[in-house]
């Protein structure tokens, strides 16, 4: 060994190294820290490495970082952290591989796609949340690194930037199920989500379409020109589906004759028959008519069938006048036209047994949400029972109090 490439090593010594010649590499080794070298290619590139013999194995080369990136004095205490790990037995270049091999947190995601992400209904909506908030702070980290810490700042991110609060529990529910299914898989042996709090509580939308932007609302949908986003709202509206459901929907799950349409499986994992109304009936005729192949919405893209109808219903809205958005105020989303359904039921007289029943909600207190959507059945339960407090304080006659009918019961 030459003893020109033996010294102590220091910032102007390395500085003044010379570059090797073309299809060679110059390797130094420092006299202070035992296996301690750095190595120059003819690029100019310096990188310092530990170079040692594990127990009971061979030498390993385990790359600690370049410099100046790295400086001496980092170089020399990642340098003691390797000597210190194979006094303990460790091979850390074996390590170093087993992390290199490990994925990211978008390859991961890329995984968790085949395997389990494309079978969700809400597998769409978990990519665009993907992208939107865990890609760019997340997705270029190995599993292993991302800390609980690293998904508390997504999620606080998210409550800045004035995100809902739906959102955001979306946004560390979509993180938490990655996780978990890294456990499942041998990646990971805990879950960073676990324990991330989310600040301010869901707060539940009542929003459907009022009777006076009814009118405006079916006008502006007669005027659209594509005849597909015209059915496919139609439908969403008289059958209250899922948007996940209208966009797959098949001839195979369609009764026409009975008026039918049987999902075998749903959001809430249970089967579901939707009760076809006249006027739906009458589009799916015309449609099965007019279109060709399985889906009753086909699409050019690799599902088969339509995916993403929120520029429509964003052109209808705004022909309408209606504003449409969870960051408007007051603003109509896709999911409101469902909500629509059960609002108008509910005015109706449908008990919530019924509602639910149609629109598959598996809990009363997803039913429960239009039970407050009307305030005029509210206000006369209201007015009798103080009338009737009243009256038994002597305060009003009895014939002032106004009795209501009650709903039935499914």
């Amino acid at each position: 060994m030459d003893d020109a490439a033996r010294f102590q090593f220091n910032k102007e010594r390395i500085l003044a190294l010379p570059t090797p010649a073309t299809g060679t590499r110059a390797t130094y080794y420092d006299t202070k820290t035992t296996g301690l070298q750095l190595r120059v290619t003819p690029a100019g590139v310096k990188t310092f490495s530990m170079y040692r013999r594990t127990k009971g194995g061979g030498p390993e080369r385990v790359t600690l970082g370049r410099f100046p990136a790295m400086t001496v004095e980092q170089a020399r205490k990642a340098a003691a952290t390797v000597n210190a790990e194979i006094e303990h037995g460790a091979n850390p270049a074996e390590v170093k591989r087993t992390f290199k091999a490990e994925p990211t947190l978008t390859e991961f995601f890329a995984e968790y796609g085949t395997r389990h992400g494309e079978k969700k209904l809400s597998w769409r909506d978990d990519q665009q949340r993907f992208r939107y908030y865990l890609q760019k702070p997340l997705g270029d980290k190995k599993l292993t690194t991302i800390t609980r810490a690293d998904v508390a700042r997504v999620v606080s991110g998210a409550e800045k930037a004035g995100k809902a609060a739906a959102t955001v529990r979306q946004i560390r529910a979509l993180a938490s199920g990655l996780f978990a299914k890294a456990i499942e898989w041998g990646y990971l042996d805990a879950n960073p989500a676990h324990g991330v709090k989310v600040a301010g509580r869901v707060v539940t939308r009542d929003r459907f379409l009022q009777p006076d932007e009814l009118p405006r609302f079916f006008a502006a949908l007669a005027e659209e020109p594509s005849i597909a986003m015209r059915d496919f709202i139609l439908l969403a509206l008289l059958t209250g589906a899922r948007r996940a459901n209208v966009c797959a929907m098949h001839w195979r799950e369609i009764d026409l004759a009975a008026g039918n349409w049987r999902l075998p499986v749903t959001k809430n994992g249970t089967p579901q028959t939707v009760t076809l109304c006249p006027e739906a009936v009458e589009i799916l005729k015309a449609r099965q008519e007019a279109t060709a192949g399985g889906f009753v919405f086909p699409g050019i893209g690799a599902t088969g069938h339509m995916v993403e109808p929120k520029k429509g219903i964003i052109r209808i809205m705004e022909r309408a006048g209606i504003p449409y958005g969870r960051n408007e105020a007051d603003g109509v989303t896709l999911h409101d036209l469902r909500r629509t359904l059960g609002s108008w039921q509910a005015r109706t007289g449908a008990s919530l047994a019924v509602i639910g029943k149609s629109l598959n909600h598996k809990s009363q207190q997803a039913t429960a949400i239009y039970a407050r959507l009307d305030l005029d059945p509210v206000r006369a339960a209201v007015n009798t029972a103080t009338a009737a407090m009243l009256e038994a304080g002597g305060l009003k006659s009895g014939a002032d109090v106004v009795q209501i009918k009650k709903r039935g019961t499914v």
